[in-house]
């Protein structure tokens, strides 16, 4: 028997991480995307007239253990992976892009798909129903059902060359990531690093049998070497070894790998009829086309680089009074926490301790209680992957009369490990819908990479570190409160560039005077954060505003660039062409030996090619949504209920149209303008 294609008989039937084996994944995956295609089968050969329920709905539930089966092993994957592991990726992306495949180009079933589309009217059709019905025919049409047989087969190869070459992107990173460390010997090369960071590498270098201290590019050890560290050699050194991550020639070198997938893309785009890949993609967000997306950054571009000169400007300043003459890159950090502390007094060290990561979650927890109802309760009896995760059940306040209804399983997974991808991101084991009368709840899971607890001390998080805890939480209530009828529509299944307003929205609070008073406390004496302090944090906000929305845009353009100028590359390397696209955000000499595109995940191995501008457009998004929660009260029920139903609705809707529902007006680009620069 095996476990993964039976029924699941845990509490909620939550994953059974204690009894799955790795050898179980690949049989289970045959087995299931064999049970998924009868599935299909059946729908295909039904006698009755193609109808809404025997059609589009069905589809629409197919496949549901598979949907689980995979979020487990792909979330294992990114969180806690092995080499076999890895192997499985290899043999089991493969089977899964041919599966999708042979759905999206399975003829018979999209003439039905069809034959429901063109007579939609006659099945007088709510509005998530009429959705379904758009987003399923809309998907069969961009996937190639409207190709010919001839042009089907390559486009299922090219999405076969996609998947594999994607995920091999992020192993060569992980790889990259994981290959590098630095071991110091000498306590005179970390003058300025604070003791607990200290004790952080030390710990490290006793992990590894080594002396001294033990710096790695994870960013827990490599952000505070460079926040801190005033070796300016050493801090240009790791520098060098992050800026050549599958960079440097060698074993996980991701160069070619890069052109290799922007080629599949645009042969993708034009086999399906669009100009680039950014139009095919562009095609289904809020933004609609590359020429708006490049218009929106460009627009930003203008308005923020005046602020963000200035700020160079003072860090240059700053900088000469140490007899350096050209500020690197590799200085930005070291000086702009410098510049903090002189201009806000204080710095991340300093804050830390009144940021243990337990009070902050419960910061967070009572966040969502005061706004939404939601309650968690830890339970120790469901099982999970690695003994670092915690597993906490949500439910719901009812009325007076009526009981907590359970609202879903929440996953927390805090601290870096070997097997795990740096950075922070949600993701779930199992969508919620309903169907037969009930409504499924969903497993969600939030993993970040925080400094681990120490025998002297809890895991104490960066102010950075509070703000991406409430961000992956916002994206974690997209998910708890779902509440719409099929699994494709549910949750964060939202246009790209309108998932991030969720999570970028929750980072708000932290800014909160009153808010944060409620939990920023010594972890030592229980002393809240002094007022100044908090006054400091929130004057802060805006602290590097420009540099960082430069960043962000440099991102932005040079993932649309790639997208839509591919045919440039075959003349230049990747370092050329990433050198050109992001000059006009670039602030600092640029250096021929570190380019960041081949270890650029979100675009070429996430979801965020041809969207990385989500983060900015999401950014307009939340600041307009602050706001108003502002002008009403930051806990007023009647704001919050309406957002609510902005979270509850998932993808039901067009979001210009939920938004507008919520705010009663299109979002201004003014609020982000006036939040960063005053």
């Amino acid at each position: 028997m095996n476990i993964l294609t039976e029924k699941f008989t845990t509490p909620y039937h939550s994953a059974p991480f204690n009894g799955i084996k790795n050898e179980d994944f690949l049989p289970a995956f045959q087995e299931l995307i064999k049970k998924s295609e009868d599935e299909i089968n059946t729908i295909v050969s039904n006698s009755e007239a193609p109808t809404f329920e025997n059609v589009i709905e069905a589809l629409a539930y197919s496949g549901e253990q598979l949907d689980v089966v995979s979020s487990i092993f792909f979330n294992l994957n990114s969180a806690e992976t092995s080499d076999e592991i890895q192997k499985l990726a290899q043999e089991i992306s493969p089977l899964l892009t041919e599966y999708s495949s042979k759905i999206s180009q399975n003829e018979p079933l999209f003439d039905k798909i069809k034959k429901v589309y063109d007579e939609k009217e006659q099945y007088h059709l709510n509005e998530e129903q009429e959705m379904l019905l758009n987003e399923t025919y809309k998907g069969f049409v961009r996937s190639g059902a409207l190709l010919n047989e001839e042009d089907k087969e390559k486009l299922q190869k090219i999405n076969m060359d996609l998947s594999l070459k994607s995920l091999q992107f992020g192993q060569n990173v992980l790889a990259s990531t994981n290959a590098y460390f630095k071991q110091i010997t000498n306590k005179e090369d970390l003058a300025g690093i604070p003791e607990a960071i200290l004790d952080q590498y030390a710990e490290e270098a006793k992990e590894r049998e080594l002396e001294g201290w033990v710096v790695t590019l994870q960013y827990p050890s490599y952000i505070p070497f460079m926040t801190y560290a005033e070796n300016r050699e050493l801090r240009k050194e790791i520098a060098l070894a992050s800026g050549q991550k599958s960079f440097d020639g060698g074993e996980f070198d991701n160069q070619e790998l890069i052109k290799e997938l922007l080629q599949l893309k645009q042969q993708k785009a034009e086999l399906l009829g669009y100009q680039n890949y950014a139009d095919y993609v562009l095609e289904e967000r809020m933004a609609k086309s590359p020429v708006k997306v490049f218009d929106f950054l460009n627009e930003l571009l203008t308005k923020a680089k005046p602020y963000a000169d200035q700020e160079i400007e003072e860090l240059r300043s700053l900088a000469k009074a140490d007899g350096i003459d050209e500020l690197q890159g590799y200085d930005h950090t070291f000086y702009a926490e410098k510049l903090r502390k002189q201009k806000y007094d204080f710095n991340d060290e300093e804050l830390k301790p009144y940021f243990p990561l337990d009070q902050v979650q419960d910061a967070v927890f009572g966040l969502a209680g005061k706004l939404f109802g939601l309650r968690f309760k830890e339970r120790n009896d469901i099982e999970k992957y690695h003994e670092e995760v915690k597993v906490y059940e949500v439910s719901e306040a009812g009325s007076v009369q009526a009981e907590e209804k359970f609202k879903a399983l929440l996953y927390v997974d805090y601290f870096p490990r070997k097997g795990k991808r740096a950075g922070a991101w949600m993701t779930s084991y199992k969508n919620q819908y309903k169907k037969d009368g009930e409504n499924s709840r969903p497993h969600i899971s939030i993993v970040c990479n925080f400094s681990k607890p120490t025998k002297e001390t809890p895991s104490l998080l960066t102010f950075q570190e509070v703000t991406t805890l409430f961000h992956e939480f916002g994206h974690a209530l997209h998910g708890m409160m779902a509440d719409t009828q099929y699994p494709s529509l549910s949750g964060t299944s939202v246009k790209w560039d309108f998932v991030e307003l969720p999570s970028q929205f929750l980072e708000n609070f932290c800014y909160e005077p009153e808010f944060l008073k409620t939990f920023a406390k010594h972890y030592k004496t229980g002393e809240v954060l002094p007022d100044e302090k908090i006054e400091k944090i929130e004057q802060s906000k805006s602290f590097m505003e420009g540099y960082q929305t430069m960043r962000q845009l440099g991102f932005g353009l040079l993932d649309m660039s790639y997208h839509t100028k591919v045919a440039e590359l075959e003349g230049e390397t990747v370092k050329e062409f990433e050198d050109k696209y992001t000059k006009a955000t670039t602030l600092y000499p640029v250096n021929p030996e570190t380019a960041m595109s081949p270890s650029f995940s979100h675009i070429f191995q996430g979801g965020y090619s041809a969207g990385y501008y989500s983060y900015k457009w999401a950014e307009v998004l939340d600041a307009d949504a602050f706001q108003y929660f502002k002008e009403t009260g930051i806990f007023n029920p009647e704001t919050a209920a309406k957002y609510k139903v902005l979270l509850s609705s998932g993808g039901t809707k067009d979001p210009m149209e939920l938004y507008k529902s919520f705010r009663g007006s299109e979002p201004k680009v003014e609020s982000l303008l006036k939040r960063a620069f005053g």
